[in-house]
């Protein structure tokens, strides 16, 4: 193809300035290389390189999405440890209220079963520290419920009320 072909094949408009400046420059580097063989020929120095050039920028491009497919890999296994870390902070805190509450419970409890024994209602002193106590304790701070306990409870509030209907004076007339 000659540089009539060319020419032809391109249809600019005459009359606009950046084109005849485009036309300008390109007929000034046309000169300076010495023609289209000449240009030819820089071009096919120049190509490998380019290749090379690309190659590597995208091995650098491949290597950034790696660095940030790591990085949000390391931050989300972050967020997921800090989840983690609150979770058991969490759990622990709710195991501590219920050894506490088990506690205060489970002492008061015995102090009003000692009271109540003490102004002479013994059958029920008898309930507040029985079976119940050991239920609620169980309840509180292991966290589980058998149904045997509650078996035990229920067993032990019938004996204590019948003790105590057998127990208790014949009302007076």
């Amino acid at each position: 193809m000659s540089s009539e072909d060319h020419r032809a094949s391109f249809s600019f408009p005459e009359g606009d300035p950046l084109v005849s400046v485009g036309r300008e420059i390109a007929r000034q580097w046309g000169a300076n290389l010495g023609g289209p063989e000449s240009l030819r020929i820089a071009v096919e120095a120049v190509e490998p390189q380019l290749k090379r050039e690309h190659q590597i920028h995208l091995r650098r491009l491949e290597m950034q999405r790696e660095a940030s497919a790591r990085a949000d890999e390391n931050s989300r296994a972050a967020a997921e440890r800090e989840m983690q870390m609150m979770r058991e902070k969490r759990q622990h805190t709710l195991w501590i209220t219920g050894l506490y509450l088990g506690a205060v419970i489970s002492i008061a409890m015995l102090f009003a079963s000692i009271y109540v024994a003490m102004q002479g209602v013994w059958w029920l002193a008898i309930m507040l520290c029985g079976p119940s106590l050991v239920a609620m304790g169980k309840l509180y701070v292991l966290r589980r419920s058998d149904t045997d306990d509650m078996r035990a409870v229920s067993q032990s509030a019938r004996a204590a009320t019948n003790a105590a209907d057998q127990a208790q004076p014949p009302p007076t007339v």
